[in-house]
């Protein structure tokens, strides 16, 4: 009992704060660019409770720990965005939608330089808040990643739709209604179909770990990890 309170203390910080953030910082532009709808909404704020999904914060992390999906994730509640209200609402749009994976990124870097400062320190009575700092490192950059794979609802969809020319940008936004649908088929279906099959059809890992991995090994070195 103690080992799974020790384990569930050095992780629930860093998904709460890597959540919170994201979110929190989607409202912030958002608000700054001329929409006021999520500051309306008190959802420009560190408190975690407003940024809580049913759904996405518990049901589909616990679905993807009893299944064969490759990694662990989940999502807060979306904060609202009146696209509309933006002063320039295509590249606003982008903007709003890269805040998220932005924060992330930079706390992931933070959370690295402050790594590389305990480690410097070298003493144990610190172990705790190097794992949790370890483990942040890790959540945000998966965050970050994942939430710019180019499938609306997700960030890099908002992003796609901003960039692409309109007559490709329409249909590619009317896939955000399937959106949740495609990604529990990309998360679940196809890594149970695959091991039915006796393939390896994980194609989040493909698709998420690799560039994971990639940007974790350039945030250490520029932390001198």
């Amino acid at each position: 009992m103690n080992d799974v309170l020790y384990t569930l203390s050095i992780w629930v910080l860093p998904v709460v704060l890597a959540v919170t953030l994201h979110e929190a910082a989607h409202g912030w532009v958002a608000w700054k660019l001329g929409d006021p709808t999520a500051h309306a909404r008190g959802r420009v704020t560190f408190n975690p409770l407003k940024h809580v999904d049913p759904f996405g914060t518990v049901v589909l992390p616990l679905l993807l720990y009893l299944s064969p999906a490759p990694f662990l994730f989940g999502y807060a509640r979306p904060v609202p965005v009146n696209f509309r209200a933006l002063r320039k609402p295509r590249r606003d749009m982008v903007l709003v939608a890269l805040a998220g994976p932005g924060i992330n990124l930079a706390l992931a870097l933070l959370a690295a330089i402050l790594l590389r400062g305990l480690l410097v320190v070298g003493n144990e009575r610190f172990e705790w808040v190097m794992l949790n700092l370890a483990n942040a490192m890790t959540i945000n950059v998966i965050l970050a990643v994942f939430n710019m794979l180019p499938i609306p609802p997700l960030d890099g969809g908002r992003v796609a739709v901003g960039l692409l020319p309109r007559p490709l940008a329409r249909p590619l936004a009317r896939l955000e209604r399937y959106g949740l649908f495609i990604l529990i088929g990309l998360l679940l279906l196809l890594p149970w179909l695959g091991s039915r099959l006796g393939q390896d059809l994980n194609v989040m890992a493909w698709l998420v770990w690799e560039p994971v991995m990639l940007l974790l090994r350039v945030i250490g070195a520029v932390a001198g990890l």
